[in-house]
């Protein structure tokens, strides 16, 4: 293997077949139904999971891995030659999952082991961790593969619609009687990565609304700057995301074979089904 592997958790929403291509080890999210524990990404996807909490009608709780998860996949690493580990982790201010890793990393002092917080989550950590491996298997140094992924740090934009504040009112982020008004008045909120957190960005009337609004801010972030990474995210709406891709193809320069992924799990649950996002990394 490259002798510096890199980690990161599935908050960073990379698909299971491109972080195997690229030798990324991914650490899963815990995803709790009540006693029932589950692995994001290995032992339930979007799919399985909006199928359940509409069975039973309620939202999981979620937690960051445990340092013993981080420690096991450090240890996997070294024992397959690797000489030193770098790990992404999602943003702090969302999650645990860093100081988690950093405590692994104390239990494996006399390793070269360094933790990264993405501040950033989804495919904004995830085009963080491709440029690594990318920068990894090229033979980088441990310096130069983190200025990669920094480099792409800097220039991350994200932009997702919400098609329901349902799911935010069962998990009580929202009141019920704010998200019935809402999804009644059609009003869809747009999210976006704001001091490491998803923040709202706007409301609109509209899923028609929505997605013109979020073309246009990808365009105003790609003025006079090329795209060089895209992914479209979505949670159980693929087919809208890759219409969704069509559109905002029609109106910017997109890469010839952009990321299409699932959220994943552990940011889904506070999403919801239907969710339709883009990431785009732009260049200088």
């Amino acid at each position: 293997m490259n002798q510096i592997a890199i980690v990161t958790d599935t908050d960073a929403s990379l698909p299971g077949d491109l972080a195997a291509h690229l030798n990324i080890a991914l650490v899963p999210i815990n995803i709790q139904f009540g006693s029932h524990s589950l692995d994001a990404c290995f032992d339930i996807d979007d799919a399985t999971l909006f199928a359940r909490v509409d069975r039973e009608g309620r939202i999981p709780t979620t937690a960051a891995p445990t340092p013993g998860k981080f420690a096991e996949c450090f240890r996997s690493a070294f024992d397959a030659g690797a000489e030193s580990v770098i790990c992404f982790c999602v943003s702090s201010k969302v999650s645990a999952s860093y100081q988690s890793a950093q405590t692994a990393a104390s239990l494996l002092s006399d390793h070269d082991i360094t933790i990264i917080d993405s501040n950033s989550l989804s495919m904004g950590q995830g085009f963080m961790v491709l440029a690594a491996a990318e920068a990894s298997a090229a033979g980088a140094t441990r310096d130069q593969v983190i200025a990669a992924a920094l480099q792409v740090q800097n220039h991350i934009h994200l932009y997702a619609g919400l098609k329901t504040l349902r799911y935010l009112a069962m998990s009580g982020r929202v009141g019920h009687l704010t998200a019935g008004m809402a999804n009644l008045l059609d009003v869809k909120p747009i999210l976006t990565i704001r001091d490491g957190k998803l923040d709202m960005l706007e409301r609109v009337r509209t899923q028609k609304k929505a997605w013109a609004r979020m073309i246009e801010l990808c365009r105003m972030a790609a003025t006079g700057k090329p795209v060089e990474r895209m992914a479209l995210l979505h949670v159980t709406a693929l087919e809208e995301a890759r219409q969704f891709q069509r559109d905002l193809c029609t109106c910017i320069s997109c890469p010839s074979e952009p990321v299409i992924a699932e959220l994943t799990p552990g940011l889904s649950v506070h999403a919801g089904a239907g969710v339709v996002g883009v990431v785009l990394v732009t260049g200088e």
